[in-house]
């Protein structure tokens, strides 16, 4: 039997706030995430996190669906990430002394609780997170267990219309971006996608429960599919149900479904059945983007609304459709483009996104290189030049050769040893008489 989940909500408000807002022109409603999150398990704490004293009407709701409202105190600087930490920490801390609580809910689209994210599932706690699929960091969307898009929670007849003044009209192009915008601003839920962009990842969980023996089964099929994309939701393909959306298929000739009585068995067909034409990857979709941003780089320096950005790649590229590649809206595939670096995103609550060029088009400068420290040189002394030493100002002297030791000659040798003289005394030799010049006595 599957654990009972036991979970614990933690709301950003500040940034689900205006990202609602900026994107689908709506005020946050804290009740459709509660509602999602109370079919998955039982809520047993709820706290949301803004600076309650400018926030009166937003703090009425919080009350009337019992969330704890934590008050985030404004540092002098303006800093926002210290309510992001306060938050973290009490995740963190519940995490360590409250063992019951099995599983957190983030809603919140900002990439700061990517850490947290992980340190949850680290610590063996399911993790979800709410957010719109048009502001929430992909990276975000895809290490949680389950993202829940605030896109999908929305109806026809839900939410507040919010009265903006009219724009003045520019080029066609930004008049066809603006056409399938309601009266009075507000955004209804996107068009659904085609099913097809869906196969690919039914197919693999498909493939993944046939290597593992398991009857696919409804239940043990989706949460499958959440394995391995945890931000699909059926309601991006117009179901209501992940049975409807099984129906779809079937309907569509996609997949084979037999079984009665709620025991639905999902089986795949062959490859000959699908269609031969591959489904664009979303990577597939930034080309036409840099081109037109190469091409408005001027405008894109200061800023340009997101309408108008779609009304430019409309009008340039007529053929190009966010919804071939799996996104239900321009905003949301500006939001992947804005995590590939391509695009910057800034909300704003009047005027909507705006759109700055991505850290992609400006490559950072080869740092400078240090310049290379001046040594003087110091003047040596001229040195004296030494007979036999070497000698640095002047080249070597050459080697003295030293002086010839002179030997005594020995005479030459002969066969009689009798006419050699001798030394010492082996012979007299007569004394010649002297001679007289006087007359002799």
């Amino acid at each position: 039997m599957q654990e009972k989940l036991n979970i614990a909500v933690f709301v950003d408000y500040d940034n689900i706030e205006i990202g609602v807002k900026s994107t689908l022109r709506r005020e946050f409603d804290v009740s459709l995430p509660l509602d999602a999150l109370k079919e998955r398990g039982d809520l047993v704490a709820k706290f949301a996190y803004a600076n309650w004293g400018r926030q009166e009407g937003a703090a009425r709701s919080m009350a009337e669906n019992a969330v704890q409202m934590v008050q985030r105190l404004p540092s002098p600087r303006g800093d926002k990430n210290g309510g992001d930490i306060n938050l973290a920490l009490d995740a963190l801390e519940m995490a360590f002394t409250h063992p019951h609580v099995n599983a957190f809910a983030i809603v919140s689209g900002d990439s700061d609780f990517i850490p947290l994210v992980n340190k949850l599932k680290e610590y063996g706690k399911t993790v979800f997170v709410v957010g719109g699929k048009a502001f929430t960091s992909t990276i975000l969307q895809q290490n949680c267990h389950e993202f829940v898009s605030y896109e999908s929670l929305l109806s026809e007849d839900r939410g507040q219309t919010r009265e903006r003044a009219p724009r003045p009209q520019g080029l066609p192009g930004e008049q066809l971006a603006r056409d399938n915008r309601p009266p009075g601003g507000q955004r209804s839920r996107p068009a659904p996608l085609d099913l097809a962009q869906a196969m690919p990842l039914v197919e693999r969980a498909l493939q993944v429960l046939e290597r593992r023996a398991v009857q696919p089964q409804l239940g043990l099929l989706k949460s499958t599919m959440l394995q391995l994309d945890s931000a699909f939701t059926e309601k991006a393909y117009g179901a209501n149900s992940f049975s409807d959306f099984v129906e779809k298929l079937k309907k569509a000739d996609y997949v084979n479904v037999s079984g009665q009585g709620g025991r639905y068995i999902i089986e795949r067909k062959g490859a000959s059945s699908q269609s031969e034409r591959p489904t664009p990857k979303p990577e597939e979709a930034l080309p036409p983007l840099r081109d037109v941003l190469e091409t408005h780089r001027l405008e894109m320096e200061n800023g340009v609304l997101l309408d108008d950005l779609a009304g430019w790649v409309q009008t340039e590229v007529p053929q190009f459709s966010a919804a071939a590649y799996g996104f239900q809206e321009f905003s949301e595939f500006l939001n992947y483009a804005q995590d590939k670096l391509v695009v910057r995103v800034e909300p704003d609550e009047e005027k909507g996104p705006i759109v700055y060029m991505g850290a992609e088009f400006y490559p950072p400068a080869e740092p400078e290189r240090a310049p290379e420290p001046h040594v003087e040189e110091e003047e040596d002394e001229k040195q004296p030049i030494v007979e036999g030493q070497p000698s640095l100002l002047e080249p070597n002297p050459p080697p003295v050769k030293p002086k010839p030791v002179r030997r005594a000659r020995k005479p030459a040798a002969s066969g009689n040893s009798a006419d050699r003289p001798r030394r010492g005394g082996g012979g007299t030799r007569k004394k010649r008489p002297p001679e007289h010049h006087g007359p002799m006595q």
